[in-house]
């Protein structure tokens, strides 16, 4: 299974170098990047029942040690998060098959091999087990988002890609600060000998390392007052783009804090993670319900759903966590269904302004039901994977007694429900408005359709297996605040004999 590990990260990049030798021959360049997605896809879902079976799978790249070499460790938290992120970067390239035969429809002779290489970015970002190789993943995804946001030219889309690339620049060049950091405080960028050593930091120290990185993850992870970017750079891009970005970007960055301030028991910075996750969801569903675009309101809603999360790991229990990795698997699918039906809104319409459409329930019946049942479970009304994952939440809030941050995040509910109320309202109800630009051919639609279809159904089935992904993620949320298991399995002896 080292191998599958390997392949889950090398697959992509490899197919990415020969889509791009294809770039013009369309059918051979679809055909690998579905191939490639779907097999990455199935390595991933061999690699969790692995997992899952018999623990965690760490491969020690050239055989080189943890001290001195590349290592990628999948245990189950990764295993579950790569599984659902190959998925629906599949899905959407799908989509984007179907798509670019549109006016809106991005060039594939650029998003297809820069897909891939996003896809080798995540698989990278997920598995690795040290913090210079987890900054070599991120800047793979800054600058394959980089392209895939202004390979159209367009002056919005330059302009929006640039407020991107420089604010997560800024942060980059923080994170590279805080590996040299960390080294010179502890002798080693390896997270399993890292987490060994850092508890024999003084306490100040522990903490100021702990703000230095919440800084640089939380300005991936789009957290407040860190995701200004954000809001303006998802909606001038193609739907494919803004999709794969709502559903993976700012989750990778989650997961990352997830890992990290779990394996350093960073639990003093709980107080602090629970306010942030609390303005997060608030200044976020606000900002929501300021706008009148589709687009734009969902862009809103990534930076608020996020805050979801952050609670989870600011009570830093087992339920909170476990409840947090429940809503990052529900998430993830949810934020890029809902980007594609607002991109088959656009499409038909031409815009996806509300003052602008209407009456979609009565003229595209399929494109509302793909919206609708999204929609409610962003909103967590019952029985959709966002109300098993905020219940969760909101138990584990209650058990810790964090009862502010509990009618917060209900707050912020209502509020979702009501901005999701207001896009059904304006893009789905009343009169029909006819559509401002020619239809696009009946096979695109077809294979946009089904491809948001799919991830509808991915949606179904977070509730339908929130049972067994609810033991899961309890497993996972007792394995990171224990710590132990993922030093031992990285190192391959104690934590107390880890630290050298």
């Amino acid at each position: 299974m080292t191998t599958v590990v390997g392949l889950c990260v090398a697959l992509p990049l490899l197919a990415a170098a020969l889509v791009l030798g294809l770039r013009r021959v369309a059918l051979a360049r679809d055909v690998i990047t579905l191939a490639t997605m779907s097999a990455v896809t199935g390595l991933a879902a061999a690699l969790l029942a692995e997992v899952d079976r018999n623990g965690t799978v760490v491969l020690r790249v050239g055989g080189w040690g943890p001290e001195l070499g590349i290592v990628l460790v999948a245990d189950l938290f990764a295993a579950l998060i790569l599984l659902v992120a190959s998925a629906t970067i599949l899905v959407v390239e799908l989509f984007a098959i179907g798509q670019r035969r549109t006016p809106a429809g991005a060039d594939p002779a650029v998003v297809s091999p820069i897909l891939l290489v996003l896809a080798g970015g995540v698989s990278l970002a997920i598995l690795t087990g040290d913090l210079f190789t987890l900054f070599v993943a991120f800047e793979l995804i800054l600058v394959a988002s980089y392209v895939l946001l202004t390979h159209q030219g367009r002056e919005a889309q330059v302009r929006s890609g640039m407020t991107y690339v420089v604010i997560n620049l800024f942060a980059s060049t923080l994170f590279l600060f805080g590996v040299a950091i960390v080294y010179a405080a502890t002798g080693t960028v390896n997270m399993a000998l890292l987490a060994d050593r850092f508890p024999e930091l003084p306490a100040a120290t522990q903490v100021g390392i702990g703000l230095w990185f919440l800084i640089v993850f939380g300005t991936k992870a789009a957290i407040f007052p860190l995701f200004s970017w954000l809001p303006d750079s998802y909606p001038t891009a193609p739907t494919t783009i803004t999709a794969v970005f709502a559903g993976l970007l700012t989750k990778i960055g989650v997961y990352v804090l997830i890992r990290f301030f779990t394996l350093m028991e960073l639990d003093e910075l709980g107080p602090l993670l629970l306010v942030i996750a609390g303005f997060t969801m608030i200044v976020g569903v606000a900002g929501a319900l300021a706008q009148n675009d589709v687009k734009r309101i969902l862009s809103f809603h990534v930076v608020s759903q996020i805050g979801y999360m952050i609670m989870g790991l600011g009570l830093f229990t087992v339920a909170g966590v476990a409840g947090a990795v429940l809503f990052l698997i529900h998430q993830i699918p949810v934020k890029t269904v809902m980007f594609l039906a607002g991109g088959l809104i656009e499409d038909d319409q031409g815009t996806s302004a509300l003052k602008k459409v209407g009456g979609l329930a009565t003229s595209k019946p399929v494109i509302a039901v793909l919206f609708a049942l999204p929609a409610l479970s962003l909103a967590g009304l019952p029985p959709f994977s966002g109300f098993i994952a905020k219940l969760a939440l909101v138990d584990a809030g209650m058990s810790s007694g964090a009862y502010v941050i509990v009618a917060v995040s209900l707050v912020g509910s209502i509020l979702t429900l009501l901005s999701m109320t207001k896009i059904w309202l304006g893009a789905f109800w009343g009169e029909v408005t006819p559509s401002a630009v020619p239809p696009s051919s009946r096979r695109s639609v077809t294979v946009m359709q089904s491809a948001a279809a799919l991830a509808v159904a991915g949606t179904i089935a977070v509730a339908v297996v929130a049972g067994p992904l609810w033991t899961m993620s309890e497993q996972v949320g007792t394995d990171l605040l224990e710590r132990t298991p993922y030093i031992t399995d990285v190192l391959g002896v104690p934590a107390s004999e880890g630290g050298g």
